[in-house]
């Protein structure tokens, strides 16, 4: 077997496949763990599996998930972590919390396309 190098991979994240954080990992565990036995279940986690990997990404449908992953479920998952306590810093989450009210804090999908820009040999564009 040869040693293919892929160049200009493309990578297609569809919003129209989900409406929410669970949905997106699923989309994403899809797209780059095919062969996983595991799949991505946090920000941290999504973060991980893109060390290494080079490709253009596609975001279709993104002023949809930009919507889905606005505000709102970004407040119920800041408050769904504290609920939670352990082994989540509720001092650090509140206090993202306080940014993202008072309109300063990022939300999940802000969050997204920044640790998909961290890599650098990953391209994102919006569609």
């Amino acid at each position: 077997m040869k040693n293919e190098i892929h160049h200009n991979k493309m990578t297609v994240i569809n919003g129209g496949h989900f409406s929410d954080l669970e949905g997106f990992y699923e989309e994403i565990s899809q797209l780059f763990m095919k062969d996983e036995d595991w799949k991505v279940g946090t920000l941290d986690g999504f973060d991980d599996i893109l060390y290494g990997v080079e490709t253009d990404i596609t975001w279709k449908n993104s002023q949809k998930s930009k919507e889905d992953l606005g505000f709102d479920l970004t407040k119920k998952f800041y408050e769904n972590k504290i609920r939670q306590g352990k082994p989540f810093n509720v001092q650090l989450i509140q206090l993202k919390l306080d940014e993202l009210i008072a309109g300063e804090g990022q939300n999940l999908f802000e969050i997204l396309i920044e640790i998909i820009e961290s890599h650098k040999n990953i391209t994102l564009s919006l569609e």
